[in-house]
């Protein structure tokens, strides 16, 4: 919570200019299909509200909200909401008619910030599909028309070679607050559980014992081996108790954990833990390597 309410503040924006309103609807459109897969590239479902376009206005607006009850913002939405996936279908954004259809999917639902809440409207949501929760924003999309073109006098030559106002657009995604929204919505009692697509690391690295010469050399030829994969492993060689280890990397929270130990290495294994799930894997070093490779490279 507190590295949402952090005082830095980036922004990545966006802005498009363009001859109709047509074209700059287009605009509007890919940026919603845009966001929708970075956001699920990155482990977030971050669902498009109809929300108040506020002082900087507009005609159309949209914010991306992660469902967390520390969120600043109170929303209502349809619960069949949630059950809207992007996945991994690709789409030429170059055609309007796939774009809107995406649109349309994840906005025909009921999903309003309290500032365009209609009661209304949302009472004819079956009672049981009605929810009321906490959103943090992460990103925002603006259809502005010709509102700031025309008291600027921005203006183009059309085919025809009429001056015209060009029709804007803006769009921005709250970089600094994804790092908050991430951790909200990916934590347990423990600590955080990073995505694969966002984790400052790969994998963690934990030497049972640390100064034994077999789990020394072990573990120095993981790290290794994931380096030279183009992964980027943390290695825990610290003289610490194993459950001190295992508590920070649960801390931590990188994806997977892969420990080594004179017993297991015994037996010729590691053991590869996942930290979302908790279950674990015992398998030689060099398919622990090659599965943590096939888990990104899959990404």
């Amino acid at each position: 919570f507190g590295v949402m309410r952090g005082r830095e503040f980036y922004m990545k924006d966006g802005y498009n200019f363009d001859l109709t309103k047509e074209d700059a609807l287009h605009a509007y459109n890919r940026h919603l299909v845009s966001y929708l897969r970075t956001y699920e590239r990155m482990g977030l479902q971050a669902i498009p509200m109809r929300a108040d376009s506020g002082p900087i206005g507009g005609d159309d607006t949209h914010e991306f909200l992660v469902l967390a009850d520390t969120g600043e913002s109170e929303v209502f939405y349809d619960s069949k909401v949630t059950d809207l996936s992007f996945g991994g279908r690709e789409i030429d954004y170059d055609d309007r008619a796939a774009c809107q259809g995406v649109l349309d999917e994840f906005t025909s639902l009921y999903a309003r910030t309290d500032e365009t809440h209609d009661e209304a409207l949302f009472n004819q949501i079956p009672e049981e599909r009605r929810r009321v929760a906490r959103g943090i924003e992460v990103g925002q999309i603006f259809y502005f028309g010709t509102k700031y073109s025309e008291s600027m006098n921005a203006m183009v030559q059309d085919a025809e070679g009429n001056n015209v106002p060009v029709h804007m657009g803006s769009h921005g995604i709250g970089v600094s607050r994804l790092i908050g929204a991430l951790i909200e919505a990916n934590h347990d009692d423990n600590g955080i559980i990073w995505p694969e697509g966002v984790t400052p690391f790969h994998c963690g690295i934990v030497n049972l014992k640390q100064g034994d010469d077999e789990a020394d050399v072990a573990c120095d030829s993981l790290y290794k081996s994931l380096i030279a994969l183009g992964l980027d492993p943390l290695y825990d060689d610290r003289k610490e108790r194993a459950g001190g280890k295992f508590a920070t990397m649960d801390l931590v929270g990188l994806p997977w954990r892969i420990t080594v130990g004179p017993r297991g290495l015994k037996n010729g294994v590691v053991e590869v833990t996942n930290r979302r799930t908790g279950e674990s894997e015992e398998m030689p070093p060099e398919q622990a390597v090659q599965k943590i490779h096939a888990i990104y490279a899959a990404i």
